[in-house]
């Protein structure tokens, strides 16, 4: 820098990190060359500024830029500021003047800029544990939803330093596609770029597998079978793919989804499983089947009312970075932050599980309950996108969005006394009611009621 400006407010009696002499600069840069705002634009925001004068600065180069068009000088902004009626809370004249003069170049505004906004990260984790402090001190919140909190504020803080400019669509192809392209093509280095197979061939062809920061939303009527289509898959990943599968249950404990494994496993009646009365060879399958799931990298969590950021942390502790996570069911989750209504509430939850699925850059299943109104419709039944409860954003945040629908449910249902009156009760169906990367369709499956599994139709024809 060229020169030191003598006005310098106080701040003796504030403990924060902040640099005056980068932000001077980078006020300076612009007001001598108005052209490097637009290298800093996305960069830097108004509250990166520790100083209120410089935030009213820069908010007013911003505005002249951004929606008047003005050309930018030393005049001009002065004018500018007089008529916000900003002119003395920014330093007036003489400030202006020694900003001007404190760089000779606009060469290091990228600099002074990244210095700016470390120091503004740093202060915001200051006042993050400021702000923890006194929610335990004031004791007004208990300790979950602490933590939640805690959990979610430093999220927030990490989430504003993703900051990506545009960038050009040769750079694209060139530095992103066809080396993704090329890596998938190579049978070494193909697992790793491929989406992980279902296990469900039909499917996987629909959806190409699934592919990582991607939200898929598995829909269902109580009783249709969410959970058993969600532990199918999350066993084909776990032992077929040799993948590490996290599965949330808000719903059914540890012990109940292992039961429920080891039935499909072992191709044993789930009841024999509760009451104990095996035969030998049961007894022989199922110790079998324990040691097949053992070996695999399956993960059961059973904390009720969880929240994402809980979630997240959990994650990010595991020893080995999680392939799948799967969450069983939505309508059970807990928002970390309070909201007016539950349609807020899973809005938030929703947006925070994309954000999850791309952060940590793995595929996030959540089953979701349909409402009523698939038991009112025709003759079919058939559930559609505005049957997902609660709120729409789940099929806005969604890349995927799928239905498990079983004929044979609601015929049994409608006349239990008349066989000719049901439905095939091994036939089901996936109905990929959104795929954002591809077509929707439908495939057709077998239920196996007994083993609470479902599998391709091809397998039994």
């Amino acid at each position: 820098m060229a020169e030191q400006i003598s006005y310098i407010p106080d701040t003796a009696n504030i403990n924060l990190p902040y640099s005056i002499e980068a932000e001077q600069a980078v006020l300076g840069a612009i007001i001598i060359d108005p052209d490097s705002l637009n290298l800093v634009a996305t960069q830097l925001k108004e509250e990166y500024f520790y100083l209120k004068e410089h935030r009213e600065i820069y908010k007013t180069l911003r505005s002249m830029l951004e929606f008047g068009g003005k050309a930018i000088d030393f005049i001009s902004l002065l004018e500018q500021l007089k008529r916000n009626g900003v002119y003395d809370e920014a330093g007036g004249k003489s400030y202006l003047t020694q900003l001007a003069k404190v760089v000779p170049t606009s060469k290091n505004i990228a600099t002074y800029t990244d210095i700016i906004r470390e120091r503004y990260y740093a202060r915001s984790l200051l006042q993050a544990a400021e702000t923890i402090i006194k929610d335990v001190n004031e004791n007004l919140l208990d300790t979950n939803l602490l933590l939640d909190h805690a959990e979610q504020t430093i999220y927030d803080i990490r989430q504003g330093r993703d900051v990506s400019g545009l960038v050009h669509i040769g750079k694209v192809i060139e530095e992103e596609t066809y080396t993704r392209l090329t890596k998938i093509t190579d049978p070494e280095t193909a697992d790793e770029y491929k989406g992980i197979p279902t296990g469900i061939s039909a499917l996987d062809k629909i959806i190409t597998g699934l592919n990582k920061s991607d939200l898929i939303i598995v829909g269902a009527r109580p009783g249709m079978g969410k959970t058993s289509f969600a532990l199918n898959v999350a066993r084909n990943v776990a032992v077929n793919a040799k993948k590490t599968v996290c599965f949330f249950s808000l719903e059914m404990t540890r012990d109940q989804l292992a039961q429920r494994m080891l039935s499909n496993e072992a191709s044993i009646e789930s009841e024999k499983l509760r009451t104990g009365e095996l035969s030998t060879d049961e007894w022989t399958r199922l110790a079998q089947a324990g040691t097949n799931l053992s070996s695999a990298q399956i993960y059961f969590d059973e904390t009720t009312g969880i929240t994402v950021p809980e979630m997240k942390a959990k994650l990010r502790r595991m020893r080995n970075k999680p392939d799948l996570v799967i969450i069983d069911y939505l309508g059970l989750m807990q928002s970390a932050k309070k909201t007016e209504n539950r349609v807020q509430e899973v809005s938030d939850i929703t947006r925070n599980l994309k954000n999850m699925a791309k952060e940590l850059s793995v595929p996030v299943i959540a089953c979701a309950q349909l409402s009523r109104g698939t038991e009112t419709k025709g003759k079919s039944h058939r559930p559609a996108l505005a049957d997902l409860r609660e709120s729409g954003s789940i099929e806005q945040d969604a890349d995927i969005v799928m239905f498990i629908y079983r004929e044979d449910y609601y015929k049994t249902e409608r006349d239990e006394s008349n066989p000719e009156a049901m439905g095939d009760p091994n036939k089901a169906e996936i109905i990929v009611a959104k795929n954002r990367h591809g077509s929707v369709d439908t495939v057709e499956l077998h239920w196996d009621g007994k083993f609470t599994r479902f599998a391709s139709q091809d397998v039994f024809r």
